[in-house]
């Protein structure tokens, strides 16, 4: 898919499902809850559902449940919007929470393939993602820090995410159907996450490097 069309359709499907959800967050609005405890409970449940579920083997099951905590994402941020009660804590909170939140996924298939996916192979391929995963977030947040830009790359989290959460339900749901190849999917899906993990770290290195050069800092 063109790097330009999944951006847009994770784009539009963020704003369908923001319109879907703003009743609700308006009900936690006015119950007195805020923002960042929705926060907290998505990420919670995320952790719960990748953790109890995937280690199982049962991949359909921990995709729905995570699923359904996922869309806190959106609803924290409506809230902070509509309430006016954004702040750099509320930020902060929410993107470390995100950070926790990917590693139980990625962990979660680890110890699936650890037990039930018995795959050394792919327990060692889930780690990886998990490592770079997080080093793809910390080389933009580090760049920034330091008055540059790296938001680049060819694996952003929404498409990690959504690739490896759809990727893992279709394989669950079809190996029900006893359709022994389907675990492919998944598979497939976690080399594909490993190359662009690692080259979008690769990209934000290069980029934050050109940008030091240009601004007259010598090459170490």
């Amino acid at each position: 898919m063109p790097g330009s069309l999944l951006p847009a359709m994770l784009e539009r499907f963020r704003a369908f499902w923001t319109k879907v959800l703003a009743p609700i967050a308006h009900l936690l609005i006015r119950l007195g809850i805020s923002a960042d405890v929705v926060t907290l409970i998505g990420t919670i449940g995320v952790v719960v559902g990748a953790l109890a579920f995937f280690p199982r083997g049962h991949l359909l099951g921990g995709v729905i449940f995570i699923t359904c905590f996922v869309f806190s994402d959106l609803v924290d941020g409506y809230m902070s919007r509509t309430a006016g009660t954004t702040s750099k804590f509320g930020a902060f909170l929410d993107s470390t929470l995100d950070r926790i939140g990917d590693a139980a996924i990625f962990g979660g298939l680890a110890l699936y393939f650890a037990g039930p996916g018995d795959s050394r192979l792919y327990l060692w391929l889930s780690l990886i993602c998990l490592s770079m995963g997080s080093v793809t977030s910390y080389a933009r947040s580090r760049a920034e820090t330091l008055g540059f830009q790296a938001k680049v790359g060819i694996a952003e989290r929404a498409d990690r995410l959504v690739s490896i959460l759809v990727m893992t339900g279709l394989s669950g749901m079809f190996a029900d159907f006893g359709w022994s190849w389907a675990h492919w999917l998944m598979k497939i899906t976690l080399w594909a996450l490993a190359v662009a993990s690692t080259i979008t770290v690769g990209q934000r290195i290069w980029v934050v490097r050109q940008q030091a050069l240009a601004a007259g800092n010598p090459q170490p």
